[in-house]
């Protein structure tokens, strides 16, 4: 029974405030949310492991998550009732418990709504209708319940709409994120640790606050080598934007999963690239027959714009899209009226910028913009390295995307047994996840798999064997010459010098497996 002059919460119920309010605001792929956990569970904590991770075959075990938020729902009812007995000259609770009694209430309020979150992040694939949440019903009842005491009428509480808004994007990053990276090493544990950073910053208390709007003026560079993930790091930042709710439709503004948009730029011609970024008037260039609105301008302003392969963006392209950078505008091809770009750009390359800078095939003050976040995605041979078993489960996780659950294992095995008895443990994966793919369909298909490192006739001596024998026509060997020269060259520039030739030319002519193959043999 609460009595004037007590302390208004115990020593106990203010150590598990403390922890369930350092959980609400903690990145859960860092090892705060552990800790926060043990503090909170005491004896109860089962140790699951230091990270949270997509195991084979199932979904995420959370018996400390529910316990959890049962201990958070007793302590709210206990405290609450212990705050309406109170009368004249009880004491009131301090300013900081008051604000650990709102930290509990956030933490509660997203346990009661969470699992009808979850269900419309799962069913909305399959939707294209804008979903309606009944659901916001109960949390804005109980958010009025919860905050109905003078001191949190005085606060500069979140409204219920805003932070109904904010609890969606956190299962939203946290869905993407977990069923998108697979892995429980060290470097898969800091990329999905990164990947929610880039979404939420470090400090999600002032994200709530006033940085929810304002991601997508903070462009993300993702760098790491081909076939390590880079595009599903876009699509997982990109997919857990904030949308804002409409409380009086019981509908969020837009869906993001419909408003991303990934260029592959090294598979583009210039022209093409900038007709499919800008836009262009009718007659802008040949073949353009109508005007055409370019990704810049149909993205929405919670949208976002992947441009993959930026270290290959012609230098004039790179002047345009630092203007979109700096200043939000941009003119379609063959206009010059101004429109403005108010999503988010995600940059991905596999090329060392550093180095195209100091030759100056890549513009230091575009670079300096786009590098406001940065990721860098492992390679498999560094995940492998750290812990060997993370290639049975990305096998596990391909293979069952192949065939599905119930023949996934026995073919897992097999894949896995050849590459043991073929590769080795030693074996570097230059193609990463890419290739590892690759090898199950393989093996899948053909019972074998033939890596590039163990090829016999490399790209260049099977040009070459094909040129003495007159086995290319010469649009093939055009293409692969150009390609030849080009990994050799290190820029288009320098490569058209060489061959005599227009560096847009020699661009259109690249074919991306033959320069994979000889970047990979260097």
């Amino acid at each position: 029974m609460y009595s004037p002059g007590m302390e208004f919460l115990t020593d106990s119920e203010r150590d598990l405030a403390e922890a369930l309010a350092t959980l609400s605001y903690a990145n859960p792929f860092l090892p705060e949310r552990i800790e926060g956990e043990r503090r909170a569970l005491g004896s109860a904590f089962v140790d699951d492991g230091s990270v949270w991770y997509r195991r084979p075959g199932d979904e995420l075990a959370r018996p400390n998550v529910e316990r959890l938020s049962a201990l958070a729902t007793e302590w709210i009812e206990r405290v609450r009732a212990r705050r309406a007995e109170g009368g004249a000259g009880a004491s009131s609770p301090t300013k900081r418990e008051v604000e650990l009694y709102e930290d509990v209430a956030i933490y509660h309020l997203f346990h009661l709504v969470d699992a009808a979150m979850l269900r419309s992040i799962r069913e909305q694939p399959a939707r294209r209708d804008a979903q309606r949440f009944p659901i916001y019903t109960t949390f804005a009842d109980e958010y009025a319940r919860l905050f109905d005491f003078p001191e949190h009428r005085r606060r500069d509480l979140p409204d219920p709409a805003h932070l109904f808004a904010c609890l969606y994007q956190v299962r939203r990053a946290f869905h993407w994120i977990f069923t998108g990276f697979i892995g429980a090493s060290q470097p898969a544990f800091r990329l999905r640790a990164a990947v929610w950073q880039s979404v939420f910053t470090h400090d999600m208390r002032r994200y709530r606050r006033v940085l929810f709007g304002r991601m997508g003026d903070m462009t993300t560079l993702v760098t790491g080598p081909s076939g390590s993930g880079k595009d599903l790091v876009a699509r997982a930042i990109g997919f857990a934007r904030y949308v804002p709710f409409d409380p009086e439709t019981r509908r969020f503004s837009e869906d993001v999963t419909q408003s991303f948009a990934a260029l592959d730029l090294s598979a583009m011609s210039p022209t093409l690239i900038e007709s499919e970024l800008f836009g262009h008037a009718r007659g802008a260039y040949t073949g353009a027959v109508s005007e055409r609105a370019g990704w810049l301008e149909t993205c929405p302003e919670r949208g976002t714009v992947f441009l993959d392969e930026i270290g290959e963006l012609e230098e004039s392209i790179q002047v345009k899209l630092l203007r979109v950078l700096e200043s939000r505008t941009f003119s379609r091809l063959g206009e010059t009226a101004t429109r403005r770009f108010d999503g988010k750009i995600v940059a991905a390359t596999n090329r060392d910028l550093t180095a195209a800078m100091s030759e100056g095939r890549f513009r230091m003050d575009l670079y300096f913009r786009l590098c406001s976040d940065m990721i860098v995605t492992p390679s498999l041979a560094e995940r492998a390295a750290d812990r060997p078993e993370e290639l049975h489960d990305l096998v596990r996780f391909l293979i069952a995307r192949m065939v599905g659950e119930d023949e996934a294992p026995a073919l897992a095995k097999e894949v896995l047994d050849w590459i043991d008895r073929n590769l080795g443990a030693d074996y570097a994966w230059p193609g990463n996840v890419r290739e590892l793919d690759q090898c199950a369909r393989n093996i899948l298909v053909r019972g074998e798999y033939l890596p590039p490192s163990t090829r016999t006739v490399s790209a260049r001596d099977r040009l070459a064997d094909e040129m003495l024998a007159g086995d290319l026509d010469a649009e093939e060997l055009l293409r692969r010459y150009c390609t030849l020269v080009y990994a050799q060259a290190g820029s288009y520039e320098e490569a058209g010098r060489r061959l005599g030739l227009d560096r847009r030319t020699v661009k259109a002519k690249i074919d991306r497996e033959q320069l994979d193959e000889l970047r990979a043999r260097r």
